[in-house]
């Protein structure tokens, strides 16, 4: 599915769903429907968003390289040894900028984690996924999507570059050991 397709079907759902929440709101006079899963209610913003944003990456651009290079780079602070991931140019304890890049450990292990089954429309075409945090071997945490059906805490993953489907950008994942 290209980016145009997510984005035609996106907009799709929104509109079926504003016209759902019209009638609810005449119905009930309040913009509360039951989550689909779980039958809880969830109060519905009327207002639309429609977000596009730039983030300036010059000072991490290394970052996005190790990425094509199938490497996951974090930036670690010369003065006091604090690694930051995702990489950042500061350290906010020391006051300094241009720090030191290094490459993240492959091995950690799930300290936490959610099903994510309510999803924000720019997600609405994944099927339900997992995000976690692993404590990495170094003793930094990364917060990402879990590769796994099922998932607990204290489960071995290791950190991997893949291709996110079906936009095709390189990101990365946690991927269960074993």
């Amino acid at each position: 599915m290209s980016l145009n397709e997510i984005r035609d079907k996106m907009q799709k759902e929104i509109s079926q769903s504003l016209l759902m929440l019209d009638n609810v709101i005449k119905t009930i006079k309040l913009p509360i429907v039951n989550e689909q899963k779980t039958n809880n209610p969830l109060w519905i913003d009327v207002r639309e968003i429609d977000l596009r944003y730039q983030i300036p990456v010059k000072r991490i651009f290394k970052f996005f390289e190790g990425l094509r290079e199938g490497k996951i780079l974090a930036t670690k602070c010369p003065k006091c040894g604090s690694i930051y991931f995702p990489p950042q140019d500061d350290c906010p304890k020391c006051k300094i900028s241009n720090l030191e890049w290094i490459e993240m450990p492959k091995e950690g292990e799930i300290v936490a984690y959610t099903v994510v089954n309510v999803k924000p429309p720019s997600f609405s075409h994944y099927q339900d996924y997992i995000v976690g945090i692993a404590r990495m071997s170094n003793g930094v945490n990364v917060l990402g999507w879990v590769r796994a059906k099922e998932v607990r805490v204290g489960m071995k993953v290791k950190l991997e570059v893949i291709e996110r489907k079906p936009e095709g950008y390189l990101t990365y994942e946690l991927v269960p050991v074993g």
